[in-house]
């Protein structure tokens, strides 16, 4: 779980707040670090704050939702409808104004976290209009035919896949792919794209580089 707020008093309350009903918190002061922290760890929520020097949190939420449709819980010290309005129809989940009440916020968080479960459910095989991907058998289809790859390219592909139109940066794909081994490193994961892209043929593309944070797997309308 991610908290960004740029006041350490609050940060701090919370952390204390959820690591006590059992959460691994981390923290950020601003939207550039969020932005930094959520691409290395992928939080299974974010609580944002608004108002914030460099990124606020309308930016830092835009951002966020380029990248995943994780739960996000807007924190504000504004009680205008127009706010709320404007924080929900930006892509957030829920929105609680400072100061809050503590049971109500975790029962916020833990209701967000339940409507969410559902998408973090572990599928057995993944299809689009390019490949077909069997989780249990371990198997790859593009275009109906079946793909020879290596136990790691497997791994890589598995990991977009279960990620799709999501950025996915160097080290969460060496965890994924790779199982966070210390003997892989980051030009391994370039390399290793490049020979996806070689065996998924014309269509490669579908995996694109995002400059400065990793890569993104599209996938193919039917």
């Amino acid at each position: 779980m991610l908290v960004v707020d740029d006041d350490e008093d609050i940060r701090l309350l919370l952390h204390e707040l959820l690591r006590r009903a059992g959460f691994e918190v981390h923290e950020e002061s601003n939207g550039l670090a969020a932005l930094r922290t959520f691409h290395a760890l992928r939080p299974d929520l974010v609580l944002l704050d608004v108002a914030m020097p460099e990124m606020d949190g309308w930016q830092t939420l835009e951002r966020i939702r380029e990248l995943s449709d994780v739960p996000v819980l807007m924190l504000t010290a504004k009680d205008a409808e127009a706010d709320r309005v404007r924080g929900l129809r930006a892509g957030a989940d829920d929105y609680v104004t400072k100061p809050f009440a503590r049971e109500e916020l975790l029962a916020r968080v833990d209701a967000l976290l339940r409507r969410a479960s559902p998408r973090n459910a572990e599928p057995g095989a993944y299809s689009d209009g390019l490949l077909e991907v069997d989780f249990v058998q371990r198997t790859v289809s593009v275009h109906g035919r079946e793909a020879a790859l290596t136990p790691l390219e497997y791994n890589l592909l598995a990991a977009f896949v279960r990620h799709p139109n999501q950025v996915l940066g160097h080290d969460q794909l060496l965890e994924l792919a790779w199982g966070g081994s210390g003997e892989a490193s980051r030009d391994q994961v370039k390399l290793y794209v490049g020979y996806l892209r070689k065996k998924l043929g014309a269509e490669g593309e579908v995996i694109e580089t995002v400059r400065g944070f990793g890569y993104r797997y599209r996938p193919v309308r039917r």
